[in-house]
């Protein structure tokens, strides 16, 4: 039954691709309009749930954790490694993309305008605008930065709250949270029409001059910032904690495997869990702990999706930044991708809102979408390897201490002796 319905969304983006392809190159000024009108359409269906996806996506999963006060041992390890991770991996993400540049551009290096006396520099100017006056000024003001600064805010009162009001909260945001996927997966119906129009518009402006060699540097910046964090960055992490790369991987290949062609972490975590237990020998306390705040929050790969895609789309649409802009891009893709859900095609909604939200247009983004769905299933397999790296560290810092412990209790009786 899936794959059936699998095999007929395949079925229709093939055909809009090449109806695309076919009216584009027919260059018919009636098929430009109508993929222009129906782009539009598709484009303000994406804004309309672009910032509550954002907003919602954070606090839900804030609201589901345990409070501030009672993250102790195994939480607060699995946090701190979460965001060391994801944060390395935007990191990493954004040095390949500089050092590729597919977008051939120029840093902008210029000095900061002159201002008139008695005004506010630029910067500190933006970071007063980023905090809103009132609580609906972010979504009006379609300012990605003011929901994410809302977002944590409430987040962080949300788990200062009682258990009892936490949960109610936490189960009031995570169904508003699945009302507006609920309305994602509709307009998602629509999406061969968009990739229609998307390519129509694609091939138009390759006539006007824009080079197809962009896309194929774009896409060996995702990969490579990928692998580069499976290959080098986990099993050196691992090894930095006398931990074996070769057999965490072997122990987790099932799961790793069910990730990869299900393109779905979370489809992936009964077998995460039954594979940590039994093949990589991590206790049921960390693992029932562990490998699900894990799926839930650790997201490496979408981090460097997310900075990558957003910087490549609106950077292709003429849209600069500084240095400094780029290096604060790194904590928003890792605080974007803490809050994504870890479905399918997770990563390419939140950069889809994200770009949506910055009214980019998202032509080139409708032309990634092609490719998304390899790209989708490496990511997938990625956050689940980073998942049981995670859990397998916490397991040896446990057992470290739990070893020191025993030890400290025997040492004065060796001493009475």
């Amino acid at each position: 039954m899936f794959l059936n319905k699998l095999s007929r969304q395949s079925q229709y983006l093939t055909v809009a691709i090449l109806f695309g392809l076919f009216t584009g190159y027919t260059n018919h000024p009636t098929a430009d309009t109508a993929a222009s009108i129906v782009s539009e359409i598709f484009i303000n269906l994406l804004k309309l749930v672009s910032l509550p996806i954002i907003f919602l996506s954070i606090v839900s999963t804030a609201s589901g954790m345990e409070s501030v006060e009672e993250i102790k041992s195994i939480g607060k390890k699995v946090i701190k490694y979460t965001l060391f991770t994801t944060l390395v991996a935007a990191t990493f993400a954004l040095i390949i993309f500089v050092t590729i540049d597919p977008v051939r551009s120029v840093v902008s290096n210029a000095a900061p305008v002159e201002l008139e006396a008695g005004s506010l520099p630029g910067y500190v100017h933006y970071l007063i605008n980023v905090i809103p006056s009132n609580i609906l000024q972010p979504f009006t003001d379609n300012s990605v930065i003011g929901v994410l600064f809302l977002a944590m805010l409430l987040s962080f009162a949300i788990l200062s709250l009682p258990q009892e009001k936490r949960k109610l909260l936490n189960s009031f945001f995570s169904g508003l949270y699945a009302a507006i996927m609920k309305i994602t997966t509709w307009i998602v119906q629509l999406m061969p029409f968009a990739i229609w129009a998307f390519v129509t518009l694609f091939i138009k402006d390759l006539r006007s001059g824009m080079e197809m060699k962009s896309i194929a540097l774009y896409l060996s910046c995702v990969v490579l910032a990928n692998i580069f964090q499976a290959v080098v960055v986990l099993p050196t992490l691992l090894k930095a904690k006398k931990i074996s790369p070769i057999k965490t991987a072997w122990g987790m290949m099932p799961a790793l495997s069910l990730a990869f062609f299900s393109k779905s972490s979370s489809a992936a975590l009964p077998m995460a869990m039954k594979c940590a237990e039994e093949r990589v020998n991590v206790s049921r306390k960390v693992a029932s702990f562990s490998l699900p705040l894990c799926t839930t929050i650790n997201m490496n790969a979408c981090a460097a999706f997310i900075l990558t895609t957003v910087l490549f789309v609106s950077m292709s649409n003429g849209i600069t930044y500084t240095p400094a802009e780029l290096v604060f891009w790194i904590f928003v893709a890792t605080i974007a991708a803490v809050g994504n859900a870890g479905v399918p095609m997770g990563c390419y909604f939140i950069s889809s809102a994200f770009l949506a939200a910055m009214n980019v247009p998202l032509n080139i983004l409708g032309v990634i979408l092609p490719f998304y769905a390899m790209i989708d299933m490496l990511e997938s397999a990625i956050n689940v390897w980073s998942d049981s790296c995670v859990t397998t560290i916490v397991q040896k810092e446990i057992d470290q201490e739990e070893t020191a412990t025993v030890s400290a209790s025997e040492q004065p009786a060796e001493n009475l002796a």
